[in-house]
């Protein structure tokens, strides 16, 4: 998905910054870090074409927890993937850890990077990126106690989206601004599963299909159960098939859809299901990291957030398509029919562009 470039430095910034991108080779190895989580993973994704566009050449690495490793295989602009394993530290054996430790320091060291950019800003992180030995080390501060890790540190700017955060912290250090893209590319074998999924539960590919995305990591942002199976009723009563989403933690949550009637696809993969919304013509939910997905892959989203003021996670470029509540009111008083009017306008949109 395309939109138009963020602000550019003045002609002096771009002086001074250009010296630290200048510096290094096109064939350079390059890292880059953000641990976790889905959403501030997806966020890392118009930086990462932005680094690409600027070093074509180079080895691209991102280092990940191991847990969202499988996200990378949608960042086509990445060579390789470094993991970090979270669980073998949180084990209480001395020698798991050591040995967990060393071998990550290993890998961080073995390819010799001369950039290495970290988007998370934490402490280990921070940590993580002066032990790759990279020359250039360039970071977002979220504490200035950080910056000494860092060659160029760049304070995290609350009141910008995290996405436009990581631009400017790629145009601090010199690097010319483009046309934002933002590209997730969902492989092919997540798509064939999908299809299955799709055919074996009876769902025509052809058909309107609405997905539903009930529950975020945090209950405060979730809109309740009841009003998404109020919303898929309106819906399913006009044609539409109706498709709910979860995590494997999700399963006995969603129980009163599936006794709806509902399909439910809690417990499939995360690359999957990206593959059912991308068969899906409408995506709704909260603030999660699946949303954030659906939007990369060029998906029309309904995303029920309780604001999107400027710094809020709301659909990158696309800040219209929150649907939030009035005068600083919890999600959870957004109505039913505002979601559907939402949604209709939506579907015009979605419509208007398939007929274009």
């Amino acid at each position: 998905m395309s939109g138009p470039a963020g602000p550019e430095p003045g002609a002096a910034a771009r002086s001074a910054n250009s010296s630290a991108a200048g510096s290094i080779g096109a064939n350079a190895n390059l890292l880059l870090i953000r641990l976790k989580s889905i959403g501030d993973i997806l966020f890392t994704l118009p930086a990462v074409h932005r680094v690409r566009e600027a070093f074509p050449k180079a080895n691209i690495s991102f280092l990940v927890s191991r847990e969202h490793a499988p996200l990378l295989e949608g960042f086509r602009d990445v060579n390789a993937v470094i993991t970090l394993d979270r669980a073998r530290f949180r084990r209480p054996n001395p020698g798991v850890i050591l040995a967990e430790a060393f071998s990550l320091l290993r890998r961080l060291r073995s390819p010799k990077f001369s950039l290495a950019i970290d988007f998370q800003g934490y402490g280990e992180t921070a940590l993580l990126t002066w032990w790759s030995g990279a020359a250039q080390r360039w970071g977002t501060v979220y504490r200035g106690g950080r910056r000494w890790a860092y060659t160029r540190g760049v304070n995290r700017e609350v009141d910008r989206h995290p996405a436009e955060g990581f631009l400017s912290l790629l145009a601090a250090g010199g690097l010319p601004a483009t046309p934002v893209r933002n590209q997730f590319i969902l492989p092919r074998r997540a798509e064939e599963e999908a299809r299955r999924f799709f055919l074996d539960r009876g769902l025509d590919p052809a058909r309107p299909t609405l997905f539903v995305q009930p529950f975020t990591s945090t209950p405060h942002k979730d809109w309740p159960l009841e009003r998404y199976l109020e919303a898929a009723g309106f819906w399913q009563r006009r044609g539409w098939q109706v498709l709910f989403g979860g995590g494997p933690a999700d399963r006995a949550a969603l129980e009163p859809a599936r006794q709806a009637g509902f399909p439910v696809s809690a417990g499939a993969t995360l690359l999957v299901s990206a593959g059912l919304m991308q068969l899906s013509t409408l995506i709704i939910g909260g603030d999660t990291g699946l949303l954030h997905l659906a939007v990369a892959m060029g998906k029309r989203v309904v995303m029920l957030m309780g604001s999107n003021h400027p710094g809020s996670s709301h659909p990158f470029q696309h800040p219209d398509w929150a649907a939030t509540p009035a005068n600083g009111q919890p999600v959870a008083a957004i109505t039913p029919d505002e979601v559907n009017a939402a949604c209709d306008r939506a579907f015009a949109e979605v419509e208007a562009l398939n007929k274009g």
